[in-house]
């Protein structure tokens, strides 16, 4: 697998650049800063994107501008532009029932009820693709009702006490991503669903 392609899930636009809709876009903003690669717009693949090599692996990051319930399209562009095959293919997205700092890398599987996944799985007719889901943790109840403010949270912004432990989370990702090649991926997915950020 010497190309890799990573595509961070969120909304394009200042307006939601801290939210933790966005948390995808943050860990591959981090990554791409850390080899000193910047984002190019490229309208063919309605994404931003950035390329740099770690060892003889071709990394290829993608920020799709396609706004989270649409992110099928942008990949779609994407695996058809490089003709992928899905397993060099990793998303990552934010996952509100998972609690804030889990981490969670499947090969697999149903959107979850995240709409972001459920237009790539419609754009990609299979539930077949690697995805590295990072916890947000539940939003609160209202006071007095028994809904939940679903959308002011995963479109609020990161707090900071939040932002200390995702930092941790982000490094630890990173980590994972930059060892693709050099490590078995059951190695990668276990190092990942067993992080625990209280042990750091």
């Amino acid at each position: 697998m010497n190309e890799i392609y990573l595509i961070g899930l969120g909304n394009p636009g200042k307006k939601y650049s801290k939210s933790r809709h966005n948390i995808g876009f943050l860990v591959l903003e981090n990554l791409s800063k850390k080899y000193n690669a910047n984002f190019l717009l490229k309208d063919k693949l309605k994404s931003s994107c950035s390329e740099f090599k770690i060892n003889d692996s071709t990394y290829r990051l993608f920020l799709p501008n396609t706004f989270m319930n649409n992110s099928g399209d942008a990949v779609r562009a994407i695996v058809d532009w490089y003709k992928i095959n899905l397993d060099q293919l990793f998303i990552i997205v934010d996952d509100k029932d998972l609690p804030l700092g889990k981490i969670r890398f499947r090969k697999k599987g149903s959107s979850g009820g995240h709409n972001g996944l459920k237009s790539i799985i419609e754009q990609l007719q299979t539930q077949n693709f690697n995805r590295i889901r990072i916890g947000i943790g539940s939003p609160t109840s209202i006071k007095g009702a028994n809904t939940f403010n679903t959308i002011s949270h995963v479109l609020g912004n990161i707090s900071l006490e939040e932002k200390s432990i995702l930092d941790k989370v982000y490094e630890r990702i990173i980590e994972s991503l930059e060892q693709l090649n050099t490590k078995k991926e059951e190695y990668i997915i276990n190092e990942l669903n067993s992080f625990d950020k209280d042990l750091i």
